[in-house]
């Protein structure tokens, strides 16, 4: 299995399905299932029954995991979504690079 190459806080774009073209930022991550919950992207409609936290119950909208596959990074340098490569600095740290405009993406 390969590595997730985006983080949690990274804005990413939908490349394919029903929100294709959309962005969002990564509120959490799956690492085992390979999935990523965006911020309002993938929304599903839930019944929820009454209960003490919520004694109205009903339909509420929340965000639904996605595959990593479905998402691309945007890199914050040049605005386009891009693919991640990997690049070492002096002190031997790895840091994350777009392949577009060649750009650190993480901050050292």
């Amino acid at each position: 299995m390969s590595r997730m190459r985006i983080r949690k806080g990274d804005t990413v774009r939908v490349i394919s399905g029903r929100d294709a073209g959309k962005e969002g930022k990564i509120l959490a991550r799956n690492i085992a299932k390979h999935t990523c919950l965006v911020e309002n992207i993938n929304i599903v409609t839930k019944a929820v029954r009454p209960s003490q936290q919520d004694p109205q119950g009903g339909l509420i909208k929340k965000e639904a995991p996605l595959n990593e596959s479905k998402l691309m990074l945007v890199c914050p340098n040049c605005g386009k979504a891009t693919r991640v490569g990997h690049a070492f600095l002096d002190g031997g740290k790895k840091v994350r690079v777009c392949k577009k405009c060649g750009e650190l993406i993480d901050k050292a």
